[in-house]
This record gives structure tokens, C-alpha cells and sequence, in this order.
């Protein structure tokens, strides 16, 4: 048997068959870009977040830009950041023209703690503070890095693009967010067919200036108040995602199917799975595992010779990449983020994977002998 890292193509009963239908109506009706399919979306997640505020854009990149942007990010600002992400945060804190500055995650959750958050906050007196959420989880202290940004006068943008549909005490993740943001990249847990993205805020005037930002700056339809962008929302990814939404629920409970019954059920002690934290309800986008630096060479080429794919999200911290060196405004290593990248695996995971394919990839993994 063989299974993919993830499948993306895996669509309920006749999915493609609305959206491609739906799409012959935008064509039909000039419809391409814009028009009342985005605002119908926007609505929905809006809706489905219990946000105040919900806006798209072109994707998720460009979301973390607007976001820092509209909610007071200035040129030479320093950002607090995790050194353990994707390398979508560093570069948009430097395309904003603000400061970088990194700060190491914990080895046991992999995410940023109340403490390194504080020592961050110490060290280099920054204006902002990217959280970033991910493995389909919520850092474990939420609730507290919020209130002492809050309290600190630090900027907190929460980088979801990993963590939609995850619940903080019973409670959407993006509900309470000052601002946040999302990537609706086709491979995360609510994909468009091609680049997408959003931001969140409980905040009116962030959201007013977002809304003016991604669309050039447009105050009126000649009038240009800010250096804005071209990030709009397409009508044919608003489109998909206004399906997409409407299975989302589905989606998640099928991963989150997948992750529990890796951990229940694989007892290769070579692997060490790990999980969010109990008040959290994970999106299942990712199994995670650590092994050993030295075992998991061999674990990646016995998964490759019985064609199971794999992930080591991510393979690398921040502040080691080449294109680091020449904007960083200083790091705080303990050398966890290092450790991580050289242990984490991710086995399969995706929507509407087959009890079948489950059991393959848990079988196998067991005989793996290290």
C-alpha cells in the first residue's frame, strides 16, 4: 500500500461538481474579482469564527503584513517571533520594514512560553509581539501571553494559519484575538484551490484599515489615503472556500480521528507523540512525533522504502536561514528550536483518510525497529 503525506483531493459527494458549477455562474456573470461571493465568505468564517471582525485577502503572507501594518507596526519596530515557524512570519515583519527578533520555543510543546515571551519583552523592548499557533494547536499559554502583551503595551498578532477551527476552553481561537490572521492555502485544514488568506480583529479601526490597506490604500475608488497593496480576495477562492466551509466541522473530526489513533495505537517507543494541552481542542492538521536526532534517518528511509510519506514541520529554526543573517535584530536560543528541527516527524494526516491507510502507516510504524 502506499500513503501520501496528505491528500488533497479527498472532496465530499458532488463538491466539485457545486464549485465547478458556481464558478460557471461567476463566469457567466463577470464576476472575477471580487462581487458578492467574497463578502458571502467573509460572512460565513466571520460567523463560523464568532469573530467581530473577518476580511480576506490574497493569501496568507500578505496577511500577516496587512495585520502588522494595520495594527500599528512601523518601519524600525522591533517583532518578537518564535524561532521554531514557518518562514512566512520572519519575512513579513521584514517587508513591513520592521526588526525581527527571535525568541526560542519550549522542547516539551514546541511553542513559545509566558516566560519566553517575558525575557523576549525584557531584552529587546519591542512594539509587537507574532504569535504563531501550530500543528493544528493553540500555544499553550494563550490566555496569559494575551493579557501580558495587553498589559505591556505590546502588539499581539496571532498567526493562525495553522489553527483554524481550534477551541481555547471551549472557544474558537480567533474569537477574543486582538488581530489575527490565517493562510487558506490549499494544503491547510480549510484550503482554497489556490493562494488565500484572512485576517481577524476585535478591533474596528484595525479592521477599517485593513480593509483600505489590501485594496491599494483606497479611501474612495480614486482617493488613495495610504501606501496600500493589491492583496484582494479572488471570487473564484472565495467560491471554493464558501463550499469548503460548509464541510469544515467534517474535516476536522476526520483528522482528529487520524492523530488519536496514532497515539493510541502506535507503541513503537522510538517515537514520542505528542498532543495540545487539555483545554485545547485541536484542528488535527498535523501529527507530531519526536524521535531522537540519530534514530530518525532511518525511520525516513524505512518509511520511504514502504512508501508512506512524511513531514518534519519544520526542518529548520528562523534565525539559522541564510536569509536571516542580514535583517535579524537579535535571537534568544537555547538551542531548542535546533533540537526540534532535527527530531520532529509527522506522519500522514489529511481529511477523509481510510481506516485502512490508518491502519497500514500504524502497523508499519510499529516494526519499525530502531
Amino acid at each position: 500500500m502506499k500513503v501520501n503525506f496528505i491528500d488533497i483531493l479527498r472532496y465530499e459527494n458532488n463538491f466539485l461538481e457545486t464549485v465547478t458549477a458556481k464558478t460557471a455562474e461567476l463566469l457567466k456573470n463577470g464576476h472575477f474579482v471580487g462581487g458578492p461571493i467574497v463578502g458571502q465568505f467573509e460572512a460565513a468564517i466571520k460567523d463560523y469564527t464568532k469573530t467581530a471582525f473577518a476580511l480576506g485577502c490574497a493569501n496568507g503572507t500578505d496577511a500577516i503584513q496587512l495585520a502588522l501594518r494595520a495594527a500599528g507596526v512601523e518601519k524600525n519596530d522591533k517583532v518578537l517571533l518564535p524561532d521554531m515557524t514557518f518562514w512566512a512570519t520572519f519575512e513579513s515583519i521584514v517587508n513591513v520594514g520592521a526588526i525581527p527578533c527571535t525568541i526560542d520555543v519550549s522542547k516539551e510543546t514546541l511553542h513559545l512560553t509566558l516566560a519566553s515571551v517575558k525575557e523576549g519583552v525584557e531584552k529587546f523592548k519591542p512594539k509587537a509581539l507574532l504569535l504563531v499557533h501550530l500543528y493544528g494547536w493553540a500555544c499553550p499559554e494563550t490566555m496569559e501571553i494575551r493579557k501580558y502583551c495587553h498589559e505591556n503595551n505590546v502588539i499581539l498578532v496571532e498567526d493562525c494559519a495553522q489553527a483554524i477551527g481550534v477551541k481555547i476552553n471551549g472557544e474558537d481561537i480567533l474569537t477574543n484575538a486582538l488581530v489575527a490572521t490565517t493562510s487558506y492555502y490549499p494544503a491547510k485544514v480549510l484550503g482554497a484551490s489556490g493562494d488565500a488568506g484572512g485576517i481577524f480583529t476585535t478591533d474596528q479601526k484595525i479592521a477599517e484599515t485593513t480593509k483600505i490597506l489590501l485594496n491599494h490604500g483606497r479611501t474612495g475608488h480614486y482617493d488613495h489615503g495610504m501606501i496600500g497593496w493589491n492583496s484582494r480576495l479572488g471570487a473564484y477562492e472565495a467560491n471554493f472556500l464558501v463550499e469548503s466551509l460548509k464541510y469544515l466541522d467534517a474535516r476536522l473530526e476526520s483528522r482528529r480521528h487520524v492523530c488519536n489513533e496514532y497515539r493510541a495505537k502506535i507503541k513503537n517507543p522510538a517515537l514520542n507523540f505528542l498532543k495540545p494541552s487539555d483545554d485545547v481542542v485541536e484542528n488535527g492538521y498535523l501529527s507530531v512525533a519526536l524521535m531522537t536526532p540519530e534514530t530518525r534517518p532511518a525511520f525516513i528511509e524505512y518509511l520511504k522504502k514502504n512508501e508512506i510519506g512524511y513531514g518534519t514541520v519544520y526542518p529548520g529554526a528562523m534565525s539559522a536561514q541564510p536569509g536571516a543573517t542580514a535583517h535579524i535584530g537579535g535571537k534568544i536560543s537555547h538551542g531548542h528550536a535546533e533540537w526540534i528541527a532535527k527530531s520532529i516527524i509527522n506522519l500522514p494526516c489529511f481529511a477523509y483518510m481510510k481506516q485502512e491507510e490508518i491502519d497500514y502507516v500504524i502497523e508499519t510504524v510499529n516494526n519499525f525497529k530502531a
